[in-house]
């Protein structure tokens, strides 16, 4: 499965970007879909979920951090998965990656990352 985010970039504390994440899924019903993301010098292994929504049914989760300022959605007719951030602050500077999982096999699929600062 090929996952590709893009979308971040600079913005300063309060504003706001959209993550997109281009899939090569055309069903969905099958996987656990997130956002996670790695902060300045962190490692691989401490990734931190941001959101997450399942496929079959739509469920959502966010971590606390961002509860109230992020969301995630999913669009099937492009494909895509979405992450809406608002009124950022410089705590989000981060790598954002995209996951999908599958339900059954647990085959996991990462994507490259997109690179998100809040600054000044």
């Amino acid at each position: 499965l090929q996952v590709v985010e893009s979308g971040g970039g600079l913005v300063q504390p309060g504003g706001s970007l959209r993550l997109s994440c281009a899939t090569s899924a055309r069903t969905f019903s099958n996987y656990e879909m997130g956002w996670y993301r790695q902060p300045p010098g962190k490692d691989r292994e401490e990734r931190e979920l941001v959101a997450s929504i399942m496929g079959r049914g739509g469920g959502t989760g966010y971590a606390d951090s961002v509860k109230g300022r992020f969301t995630v959605n999913l669009d099937t007719a492009k494909n895509a998965l979405y992450l809406q951030m608002n009124n950022l602050t410089p705590e989000d500077t981060a790598i954002y990656y995209c996951r999908f999982e599958t339900t059954t096999t647990q085959v996991v699929s990462w994507g490259r990352g997109t690179q998100v600062v809040v600054s000044s």
